[in-house]
């Protein structure tokens, strides 16, 4: 299970091409922003939706979640307080910040999202409201 959102848009045949010494060279301080996408899950069942995001190392108080608009925002800005003076010939993980948003449907229950930080996975849960829950099958007599 890969922790970090894959952002390679280039087929896996242009991978090798790029990580070249030539290139490294030109690009060897170009990312700066430390800013990679934790992954997620999203379940659904008859009760509502949760988001699963998986973000090791994390502490609850490091993340804020908000809600405008109908959108549901997951971020983080956690500071890097030592300093690294290595160099790297590739760094994929790294969660100096992040954000993620989702767009929530009209069935969900805004009012009463709730969110868990456990084992390195935020988990949100998001319940759907009554009126959207399936309603057990109701029999009618005929008269």
């Amino acid at each position: 299970m890969s922790i970090v959102k894959n952002t390679n848009r280039f087929p896996t045949f242009f991978n090798h091409l790029f990580d070249t010494d030539v290139l490294d060279v030109a690009f060897k301080n170009l990312d700066r922003t430390n800013t990679s996408i934790p992954s997620v899950n999203i379940k659904t069942d008859d009760d509502g939706f949760t988001v699963e995001m998986v973000a090791p190392g994390f502490n609850k108080a490091d993340f804020k979640i908000d809600l405008k608009d109908n959108k549901l925002t997951i971020s983080s800005e956690k500071e890097n307080t030592k300093e690294d003076n290595s160099t790297y010939s590739r760094r994929e993980f790294s969660y100096a910040s992040f954000s993620r948003t989702f767009t929530l449907p009209k069935t969900a229950d805004d009012e009463n999202i709730k969110a868990k930080y456990e084992s390195g996975i935020l988990s949100v849960f998001i319940p759907k409201r009554e009126e959207a829950k399936p309603k057990a099958p109701k029999l009618i007599e005929v008269a």
